[in-house]
């Protein structure tokens, strides 16, 4: 199952990242319940192995195109989300004191904390793109505005999975033009 899942990520990812068009430096929000691909109620399976298999995963891809991760966590910990500490200090990110456990911030956060150099937790981002597996709501760290990106695979292993990237707010009035680049 977890060479599928790997495979199922991987190809989930590399979609996404194409629709996204980020660049270097964007940030990347992801949230993901275990239980849910495991096909439990969230919260309810967590399991440790699968959350390292997806966050590798998902870290290496948004690493190779110079895409910093944030992952969030559970609503046991406000689904505050794990970064490397330079993305926090640049950005200017409250650093908040919690450590993500299996059943306080889940598995893929837990994964994400043991697997990024310098991880630090902060409450809240404003990311450019993101994904959400098992219905996580990664929707209040996205920067407004929301487009969702129609993936071809809808799950992860039995997990709804869902995608979005953003754009610039459009500004102005009838007499504004629009830079068809940033749409």
């Amino acid at each position: 199952m977890l060479k599928n899942v790997k495979n199922e990520i991987s190809a989930i990812m590399d979609e996404l990242l194409a629709a996204a068009k980020l660049k270097e430096g964007d940030l990347f929000v992801a949230g993901c319940s275990t239980s849910e691909v495991l096909g439990e109620r969230i919260g309810t399976a967590s399991d440790a192995e699968l959350g390292s298999v997806i966050f590798e995963t998902v870290f290496q891809k948004l690493k190779e195109k110079g895409v910093f991760l944030a992952a969030q966590g559970c609503e046991h910990i406000n689904r505050a989300l794990v970064v490397e500490r330079e993305l926090a200090l640049k950005r200017g990110y409250e650093i908040v004191n919690v450590v993500p456990r299996l059943h306080a911030g889940g598995a893929f956060s837990m994964a994400a904390y043991k697997g990024m150099k310098d991880p630090v937790m902060v409450e809240t981002v404003r990311a450019q793109a993101g994904i959400d597996i098992g219905d996580t709501f990664i929707g209040m760290h996205l920067v407004a505005v929301v487009s969702p990106v129609r993936l071809k695979m809808k799950k992860l292993g039995n997990a709804h999975v869902t995608a979005a990237r953003t754009r610039p707010r459009y500004v102005g009035g009838p007499r504004a033009e629009y830079d068809a680049a940033l749409k």
